[in-house]
């Protein structure tokens, strides 16, 4: 069994876009897709096997102030606009919405890592809870903290996945895999740090004490996970798609050009799949 995470990393997630984008053009597939923030919403065009669709979201909406703005954080206190990005854009009547015919229809396995804003605790949900112009634990797994309020799901606020289960490798190999491709966006000898991560937590801890947790140490999560899966590399049981440089590009940045390059980046390095499947 073949498996796939996808980390995401906001509008570095655009990597991920060359990755599977290459994959469809060569015919590459998996049994298992894990998304995990913006990875998530790039599953689900590759499931549903929309080639190109996640880079005019990166390269082109994310741009508009009503997908993530000052603006948007004046109207509504959230930076980003979830429901415009997968609701407006993404349901059926939208500018460019999901086929959730073929995306259902695909054999493909899928789960959506979020984080339980009560517990801190990662939740994995499951391919059936995408219904058509129901994109909500996608919504829930994006939801970073501070740019975004926490997004509820049956009464129970969830935040980015990346919190509490960056890397779910160990999901995947639990799930049966033998293989597993990590898709990264960070190089992958770039060691997470603390950094803003105090002050986010701070801005959540009075109403979410247990996610202010996960964010003070999500950075030790992250690392150990990289150390751990780097080692299953030299053994052959895992391959590490990252790029070597992302251009200073952070979580939200918005610039075409380094963009573009990081795009790029992803569809070179997915070349590397094929040798790594046929050994």
């Amino acid at each position: 069994m073949i498996g796939v995470i996808d980390v995401g990393g906001g509008t570095r997630g655009i990597f991920g876009a060359g990755v599977f984008d290459y994959c469809m053009d060569n015919g590459i597939d998996f049994d298992l897709f894990i998304g995990v923030s913006a990875g998530s919403a790039n599953g689900s065009s590759f499931i549903s096997r929309q080639r190109g669709r996640n880079l005019v979201f990166y390269d082109n909406y994310a741009f508009r102030r009503k997908y993530m703005s000052v603006w948007n954080m004046l109207i509504s206190g959230e930076f980003i606009n979830l429901d415009y990005i997968y609701s407006t854009l993404s349901n059926s009547d939208g500018e460019n919405p999901l086929d959730y015919k073929a995306f259902s229809e695909n054999p493909t396995d899928f789960e959506v890592v979020a984080t339980n804003a009560f517990t801190g605790k990662p939740v994995y949900f499951p391919k059936s809870a995408i219904k058509q112009d129901s994109y909500d634990i996608v919504k829930a797994s994006c939801a970073v903290p501070v740019a975004s309020k926490p997004y509820p799901i049956d009464g129970i606020p969830y935040y980015d996945g990346g919190l509490s289960d960056p890397i779910p490798y160990k999901r995947a190999f639990d799930k049966g895999c033998d293989k597993l491709v990590v898709v990264l966006t960070r190089p992958k000898d770039a060691f997470r740090k603390q950094d803003g991560d105090l002050k986010f937590a701070k801005l959540v801890r009075k109403k979410y004490p247990k996610a202010a947790e996960v964010i003070i140490n999500r950075y030790e999560v992250y690392n150990s996970s990289l150390i751990e899966i780097l080692e299953l590399e030299k053994q052959g049981k895992v391959l590490i798609i990252a790029p070597d440089d992302i251009s200073g590009l952070k979580t939200l940045t918005k610039d075409h050009k380094p963009l573009r390059k990081l795009y790029a980046k992803g569809y070179a390095e997915a070349e590397k799949i094929k040798d790594f499947l046929n050994k």
